[in-house]
């Protein structure tokens, strides 16, 4: 990896520290949907010694390969796209989600998932992907990656509601174990 992506990564990592979990971090505050003032933003990065500026930060949030933020209209707020442990309003529609979505975790996690189903924990909504290629991809940041399957269609028929972010990822309030089945097991 070259240094500017190395940079340009450890810059993005930081973002998402801070606007999905702790503003405080660089004096900002969020308001009630998560939204931050880009020029702010740049302001107090640039006083950690980040050397940021408002077309680096465009491109950090183009070249994103999680789509992790999203400008406003007029890329004066910028925000996390989810997966914030602080309370924010999306303001996310429900929407209907595929047949089957995947959530990959290490095979540590397996057994008590299995016992109690997945839940949101400090985070506003259990994170689900769409294609198992994904759900792989964050199981393998977890140790040995397992992936569940969760027959989202079925949920959404008996009255659980599924959202999805800015950036594809689905999100739902927990999935019950009675909903999950480990990829590759009969």
């Amino acid at each position: 990896m070259q240094q500017k992506e190395k940079d340009h990564k450890k810059i993005s990592k930081f973002i998402s520290y801070v606007l999905r979990h702790h503003p405080e971090e660089l004096g900002i505050e969020l308001d009630e949907n998560g939204w931050a003032p880009v020029d702010r933003l740049i302001q107090k990065m640039n006083e950690r010694a980040f050397d940021i500026s408002p077309a680096l930060l465009e491109e950090i949030v183009a070249n994103n390969d999680k789509k992790r933020f999203a400008f406003n209209e007029d890329k004066t707020m910028i925000r996390a796209s989810q997966g914030h442990s602080i309370s924010i309003a999306l303001n996310l529609a429900p929407a209907n989600p595929p047949s089957i979505l995947y959530h990959g975790t290490g095979e540590k996690n397996v057994t008590s998932i299995l016992q109690t189903g997945l839940d949101k924990r400090e985070r506003q909504h259990v994170h689900l992907s769409a294609n198992l290629e994904t759900a792989i991809a964050v199981g393998s940041r977890h140790g040995r990656p397992r992936v569940f399957e969760i027959p989202a269609h079925k949920m959404q028929q008996q009255g659980y509601l599924f959202y999805r972010s800015d950036n594809g990822v689905w999100l739902t309030e927990a999935v019950p174990a009675a909903f999950l089945q480990l990829n590759g097991d009969d």
